[in-house]
């Protein structure tokens, strides 16, 4: 696997939470390398796109977790449940579109070989992601995120409060600390939308959700009809991970700890709580758009101005046959989509 190859998959695995709209009532979806994975209530389908311009699939069926599990029928232990189903299938999305990249290359390069010497012949099959390369991207990637989002912006909120004794406060204090995090996901994701490869996912990320528009809208999914929406949608992991910034500030105002390490550490462990509480919020706000809390979240639709663009047709085709592959899967096993 060569090094750019590698790169790409990390930072998608970066932009993970931010790509991703898990809802296990709710038809949503994720963008991958060259493609989207699209998730009914019980079935999910990856299409990629391949160099060739061939549409593949990969469709398994999908157990939700609160069916699996009653305690995650309960509010917070649902969002919990869910989100954590959502990452562990987005890994398994992106793995895919990585192989099939991968793919692609080997058999560029098996070309170019035997344009360059007729007389052998590859006999090797084309390898995916090794298992070693998953492993070391999730340990980095958690990594990264803990760096990026807990230590730094702590570690300046502690240097702020130093300089400037008016932050001693613990509201002055987290209200600092939620800007730099939040300061820190904007120049992140600003960057990163700057880089070709990165531009196609989020061009992607728009075609996703504007199918999933489509679809709730009740019309017939085309490439028409999945143009004329918008690319923003309030259960973006975008808006998520918004709210979780702005619950985060409220829930560290009420941490008991003056130390630097036994804050980070608070911090690192309130994560699945803050999570779950976000995610109601979310879901609270997608049903009734004109409250208070669809307020709160609209920000988080702002920003999707970075993470999504405007989407072409080819991207959008192959954002609906990955809803039409979640949709055959779940009509086979009786499955019945439910629209909030």
């Amino acid at each position: 696997m060569s090094l750019r190859t590698y790169f790409r998959f990390f930072t998608h695995t970066l932009l993970m939470p931010v790509l991703e709209s898990g809802e296990e009532t709710l038809v949503g979806g994720q963008a991958v390398m060259e493609g989207v994975m699209m998730r009914a209530p019980h079935s999910y389908c990856v299409a990629v796109r391949r160099a060739d311009g061939e549409i593949v699939t990969q469709e398994q069926p999908l157990p939700r977790m609160s069916e699996m599990y009653k305690i995650f029928k309960y509010p917070i232990f649902r969002g919990v449940g869910t989100l954590y189903q959502a990452m562990k299938l987005g890994m398994q999305a992106l793995k895919f579109s990585g192989d099939v990249g991968i793919r692609d290359i080997q058999e560029a390069e098996a070309k170019e070989k035997g344009a360059k010497a007729p007389a052998e012949k590859c006999e090797k099959a084309p390898k995916g992601l090794p298992g070693w390369a998953l492993a070391v991207n999730l340990v980095l990637s958690l990594g990264m995120f803990i760096f990026m989002y807990k230590f730094i912006p702590l570690f300046l909120a502690t240097r702020l409060k130093t300089v400037y004794p008016e932050f001693e406060g613990r509201i002055a204090f987290n209200l600092a600390d939620g800007v730099f995090r939040m300061l820190m996901f904007l120049v992140f994701m600003y960057l990163l939308s700057l880089m070709k490869d990165i531009h196609r996912v989020f061009e992607f990320h728009g075609a996703e959700h504007r199918v999933v528009f489509n679809f709730e809208a009740g019309q017939p999914v085309t490439v028409t009809n999945a143009q004329r929406f918008t690319t923003f949608h309030p259960r973006c992991g975008t808006s998520f991970l918004f709210v979780v910034i702005i619950v985060s500030i409220v829930f560290y105002t009420f941490i008991p700890f003056d130390g630097f390490a036994a804050k980070l550490i608070s911090r690192v462990a309130l994560l699945p709580l803050i999570a779950g509480v976000s995610y109601e919020l979310i879901r609270f706000a997608a049903k009734r758009r004109g409250s208070v809390l669809a307020t709160i979240t609209a920000p988080g639709l702002w920003l999707q101005r970075i993470t999504t663009k405007p989407p072409a047709d080819d991207q959008t085709a192959v954002a609906i046959r990955a809803l039409e592959g979640a949709m055959a899967l779940e009509e086979s096993q009786g499955g019945e989509l439910v629209i909030a």
